[in-house]
């Protein structure tokens, strides 16, 4: 046989092998004994509760998505740890790429310093050389990453191999998700020019559906919105835009700590209006890239399909957050309702069972443990988080008991949250303004967290839902004091556990010294921030 037909029967046998794995039949040739891959997709603010596999009634198309779930595990308890700045993304990002708790970061860039910083024995020094590409670069990996620019973890970010990132949120194919889609389909094809057989982890970024959420016209059509800027109107009515969130509140009842917070009171499109138009809307416009990125995360798996890597590659779909948009009043991810605490979570790859769903109790701090854990890799020293690699396998349920949520990017102490079954308290503590108010929920009862004010008639006449009595905060209910006190008492112990450097008003002050954040500086306008999103250059934009 010559040197070009044998190339030519290699070439066919291949693409055979691809074919045959893409449509889920049996290889007839074994795959070569190589290291798995790494796929991990995080979009930018995205609830849950958007997503048809969490809410079955959801009106958001998303097939590819939904084809993780059904070959791969979905995760139903998995939640960021919090904040200790208004840009959630920037502690969430650090956690993810170091494995760190919320009090154990480092940062001194952007808008908050980390309170932790310089204690050396919370913090340490030389945390970069044990992230996420340091460690898979050490063990000869390829990788790669795109994702927007800014409030991320720019000492991780700059040692992946491959680096294109850059903030997309228009809406065309060049200013939009699909630009992030485009950086893994070059790589991957510049992968097979070259022959690279090494194996890779592709961190797969996209800048939506973080505001603003300028969606493809065509997108835009299917949930009958519009890419709305005129804050002197409110956006059109359409009976396709998306149905009020269940808990959706026209106010939220009290001041969180945080209520002039950009996200809550400067959202292009929003503002500070929660009618029902807007919310609708602006929902709409949040579909309209969710389904874009779908669409783009479809163009990456058949591109791992054709080369023969999708079977030998684990795939995460997460986000760094979640998302209120009209949910108990808000509009943005500075909260700890289930809604914004809570993340999606769908891991797909080799041994990880199908088809299932798990409550997992996961943190996102919990990936890169269970990235080196899937792949044979020591977990590195510095890592705090705890592999789910026995979930994944079927072999357990959850990983931990207990789960702890902050939000410290306001008023101080801000917000603190404890779940632990279905039992979840939420507290709220501002010194500046007098903010005390205590909030318990039976999550089983009441997955919603619906407060007093959703059995409104007004506020029942819009969403077409009527909470039953029990469905409310259940904190000032004297038949539930005992429990009350519980996840009290599992709050504090949690707070001292992982280190939180404050106290709520209730609690003992434990001799701490309250820690002071460095001021904020003025915000930067939408000219200008447009203007930073087409940069090429690392950058911190202050609506990260």
């Amino acid at each position: 046989m010559s040197d070009s037909s044998r190339i030519k029967t290699t070439k066919l046998a291949m693409t055979a092998i691809a074919l045959a794995s893409c449509l889920g039949l049996p290889r007839s040739v074994s795959a070569e004994n190589k290291r798995p891959n790494i796929l991990f997709i995080v979009v930018d603010d995205q609830s849950p509760f958007d997503l048809k596999v969490y809410r079955p009634e959801s009106k958001l198309r998303t097939p590819n998505i939904n084809r993780l779930a059904a070959e791969g595990t979905v995760f139903d308890a998995a939640y960021h740890m919090g904040s200790w700045s208004g840009a959630v993304c920037t502690p969430s990002r650090h956690m993810i790429m170091s494995g760190r708790t919320l009090w154990h970061l480092r940062n001194t860039r952007g808008r908050q310093t980390a309170p932790n910083t310089k204690t050396p024995t919370l913090v340490p020094k030389d945390l970069p050389q044990y992230t996420m590409p340091a460690i898979f670069n050490r063990a000869g990996y390829d990788t790669m990453r795109t994702c927007k620019n800014g409030n991320s973890y720019e000492a991780a970010n700059q040692l992946f191999t491959v680096r294109r990132d850059a903030t997309r949120r228009g809406g065309t194919d060049d200013t939009g998700s699909a630009w992030h889609a485009e950086q893994v389909l070059d790589y991957l094809n510049e992968r097979e020019a070259k022959t690279d057989h090494a194996p890779f982890l592709i961190y797969f970024g996209f800048s939506h559906p973080h505001d603003t959420r300028d969606g493809k016209p065509e997108l835009l059509a299917n949930y009958g919105a519009v890419n709305h800027r005129d804050k002197s109107t409110i956006p059109p009515a359409n009976s396709k835009q998306p149905l009020l969130p269940p808990n959706y509140l026209p106010a939220h009842p009290f001041d969180n700590t945080h209520m002039g917070v950009r996200d809550e009171i400067n959202v292009s499109g929003v503002w500070k209006n929660r009618d029902e138009r807007t919310i609708r809307n602006e929902l709409g416009r949040e579909y309209a890239c969710n389904e874009n990125i779908d669409i783009q995360i479809g163009r990456v798996l058949d591109k791992l399909c054709a080369m023969g890597e999708l079977d030998n590659t684990y795939i995460f779909y997460t986000a760094d957050h979640g998302m209120a948009i009209g949910r108990h009043g808000l509009q943005g991810k500075q909260n700890l309702y289930e809604h914004t605490w809570r993340i999606p979570m769908i891991v797909k790859g080799p041994g990880v069972k199908k088809g299932v769903r798990v409550p997992g109790n996961v943190y996102l701090l919990d990936v890169l443990s269970t990235m080196c854990d899937l792949t044979g890799l020591d977990v590195p020293k510095t890592s705090e988080g705890i592999s789910f690699k026995p979930v994944l396998q079927g072999k357990q349920a959850t990983i931990r008991s207990v789960l702890y949520g902050a939000y410290s990017g306001g008023a101080k102490p801000g917000m603190r949250s404890v779940r632990k079954g279905d039992w979840k308290l939420i507290k709220y503590d501002s010194t500046k303004d007098g903010v005390q108010e205590t909030q318990l929920f039976n999550l089983a009862q009441n997955p919603n967290e619906y407060l007093q004010q959703h059995h409104n008639k007004s506020v029942t006449a819009l969403t077409g839902i009527t909470p039953n009595p029990k469905q409310t905060n259940l904190a000032a209910d004297t038949n539930f004091a005992d429990k009350l006190d519980e996840m009290e008492a599992l709050l504090l112990e949690e707070m001292r556990r992982l280190n939180d450097p404050y106290r709520l008003w209730d609690q003992p002050n434990d001799g701490l010294i309250q820690p002071t954040s460095k001021p904020q500086p003025q915000r930067n306008s939408e000219k200008t921030r447009n203007r930073k999103s087409r940069q090429s250059r690392p950058e911190q934009p202050i609506n990260q």
